[in-house]
């Protein structure tokens, strides 16, 4: 079988320099291939390009006209090569991202925000979207996802533990008391989030001894926008079931107080993932190593166990 590409080369080189070992060295393969290759090629066409002595080479009539018709579109081929290598090393050109809506603001909001400065020519394409998609189909360079790792054929890193924490305001601690047990949920205004897919309510996921429980609660707020939920547990119209990523920052200042702490739920993931690393361009390559260097382990994302007693025990403290 000829290889039709390297069997061209290996002519339009021998007819440039004159000479076929130095043709063969400018392709770093062997004479004795690029000899292969040539005579190969001349008998695919059934025509001899060159005249051949033992101290030279000249085209015959046929190769002068398969040189002239050959050697413009190898220059094209080559320098298409060339500006896709090149094209591969920039920082600059599409960034395809995909996640949920949870994810994207909050978490991956910040880390956006310093790789655009670091790197203005490229540019983000966001697509929030809270169902599994395809990969391929989507042309997705990079992807988050809550739960579990995302499916074969694709590289997924794990970047920290998503907890789902019961909390409220102290304001709505004081007007509707503390619920002491899940049993006391029905009695309380429970926020609840509706899924964008399918409208449905999510149920809140509870840890209950060794087991992850699915708890449905009568909404007295539904939203599919977890901002807006966020907004109005933090007025104390609402008790929530919130993200520890969402929830964090407002329970190390004291507007939320977690609740029921032996039932934070711990057993999804947010994970980032995508295709092969080695064929991924440079501006796909660097967003993958800072969301990492700046998630991997959600170090400010993440309530350890000490921090969330001592924030429940202030918030008692003060509740009075």
């Amino acid at each position: 079988m000829i290889n039709e590409l390297r069997s061209i080369t290996t002519f339009v080189r021998t007819a440039e320099l004159g000479n076929l070992s130095k043709a063969a060295e400018a392709q770093q393969i062997s004479p004795q291939a690029a000899s292969k290759a040539l005579g190969q090629l001349e008998a695919y066409l059934g025509v001899r390009l060159f005249h051949r002595t033992t101290r030279s080479m000249s085209l015959t009539e046929e190769g002068q006209r398969f040189l002239e018709a050959t050697q413009p579109s190898l220059l094209g081929l080559q320098q298409a090569l060339q500006t896709v290598r090149q094209a591969r090393e920039e920082n600059a050109g599409p960034l395809r991202i995909v996640g949920p809506r949870t994810v994207l603001q909050p978490i991956i909001g910040p880390v956006l925000d310093e790789y655009c400065r670091l790197y203005p020519a490229v540019q983000p394409e966001i697509q929030l979207d809270d169902r599994v998609g395809n990969w391929v189909a989507d042309r997705v360079d990079v992807g988050f996802r809550l739960g579990n790792a995302p499916e074969e054929g694709l590289i997924a890193r794990r970047l920290f533990p998503l907890q789902l924490i019961i909390c409220a305001s102290p304001v709505y601690l004081r007007k509707h008391g503390v619920p002491r047990g899940l049993q006391d949920l029905g009695a309380h205004r429970c926020s609840a989030f509706r899924r964008s897919n399918d409208g449905r309510i999510a149920p809140w996921r509870v840890q209950v001894g060794e087991e992850v429980q699915e708890r449905l609660v009568t909404p007295a707020f539904s939203t599919n926008d977890e901002e807006v939920e966020l907004r109005a547990a933090l007025s104390g119209t609402i008790m929530g079931q919130f993200a520890g990523s969402t929830a964090a920052p407002h329970i190390r200042t004291g507007r939320l107080i977690p609740l029921l702490l032996e039932h934070v739920c711990s057993d999804y993931s947010l994970y980032l993932y995508y295709g092969s690393r080695a064929a991924q361009p440079a501006r796909v390559r660097r967003f993958i190593d800072l969301v990492i260097a700046r998630l991997a382990e959600g170090q400010e994302l993440v309530l350890g166990a000490e921090e969330l007693q001592q924030a429940h025990a202030r918030g008692m403290a003060d509740l009075g």
